[in-house]
């Protein structure tokens, strides 16, 4: 009887571990490869929670999107593509009527030491493509990329927001997947 209590108690310990969701964790990379935090994409049954801890950023309010390819390779991070589409959406904005890339987030607000930090909600995305929502986790990957400027939400196509001055790879195909916290 001790023996099959036991088993219960590890078990109910146990289940709740069993039950977390799904998070990838990835690095940011300066335009010359150095350390510029990380970004934590947990899936959610409507979304992607998207936990950002910056460093290195100039003061101030900076753009923040997913970008259509997992590739930071090039130092100005145009290898990432442009942003993020889904359900035939092209036209970016939060603000704009009628818009909503997949790729589109708030701003990134970053203090005096250079240290960004927020937690924001992407309702248009899925790791994997989970309701219908686009999928951050294609063959090709997809990119978080931090922008030099704030985003107006307004203009296109990147709302005025600037060069291109951290990315981070979203694994995609085989490579889906695999990397946790």
């Amino acid at each position: 009887m001790r023996l099959i209590l036991s088993a219960v108690a590890v078990c109910a310990i146990a289940l709740p571990a069993l039950a977390q969701p799904a998070s990838v964790t990835v690095p940011l990379k300066g335009a010359k490869g150095e350390d510029m935090g990380a970004v934590t994409l947990t899936e959610a049954p409507k979304g992607v929670l998207v936990k950002v801890e910056a460093k290195g950023l100039t003061p101030g309010w900076h753009g923040l999107h997913f970008h259509e390819k997992g590739d930071c390779g090039t130092p100005d991070f145009k290898s990432a593509g442009g942003h993020v589409h889904g359900a035939g959406t092209v036209v970016h904005g939060l603000l704009k009527d009628g818009a909503n890339e997949a790729g589109d987030l708030p701003n990134l607000w970053v203090g005096a030491d250079g240290v960004g930090k927020a937690e924001v909600f992407s309702p248009w995305t899925s790791m994997k493509g989970a309701g219908g929502r686009q999928a951050l986790q294609d063959k090709d990957g997809s990119a978080v990329v931090i922008h030099a400027k704030a985003d107006d939400h307004m203009s296109q196509p990147i709302g005025g927001a600037g060069d291109r001055v951290a990315c981070g790879v979203i694994k995609g195909g085989d490579h889906a997947g695999h990397a946790g916290h």
